[in-house]
């Protein structure tokens, strides 16, 4: 059952806070990843690119845990708990929208090697649970 974003961790959200997304493995072990988060209402958007790590381990398996750290208040954290759905539609301009945010350009001005990337994929995470403190 979906839960409701806190105030402050929407604001938190709505900067340029850097997420720690953790995703499971087929052998059962954590696969962490830092990335760039987008808010859509009280769902979280990630992108990624078809064939990584994160992709496969939410196609087979749509837990997922984001870490919410942000740079400014080192003893504040959220920990969201919840499932991941994935699609392409709209996976460009989700990473454009992110770069935008986080660099000031739209991606392929920011990453050359763009071009060549496979399909980028939307996740989007439903929280399901929301523990920390100092910002939940």
């Amino acid at each position: 059952m979906a839960v409701t974003l806190p105030e402050g961790l929407k604001a938190v959200l709505d900067s340029k806070v850097f997420v720690t997304v953790a995703t499971i493995q087929r052998d059962g072990s954590p696969q962490l990843t830092p990335v760039w988060v987008k808010r859509d209402g009280d769902d979280l958007l990630i992108s990624t690119t078809v064939g990584r790590s994160k992709e496969r381990n939410l196609r087979r398996d749509p837990r997922v845990t984001v870490q919410v750290l942000p740079a400014d208040a080192p003893y504040s954290y959220a920990t969201v708990y919840g499932k991941a759905e994935l699609t392409t539609e709209g996976g460009q301009e989700l990473i454009d929208d992110l770069a935008l945010k986080y660099v000031g350009k739209k991606y392929a001005e920011f990453n050359a090697s763009a071009a060549q990337e496979t399909p980028r994929v939307v996740v989007r995470v439903t929280a399901e649970r929301i523990v920390g403190q100092g910002i939940v």
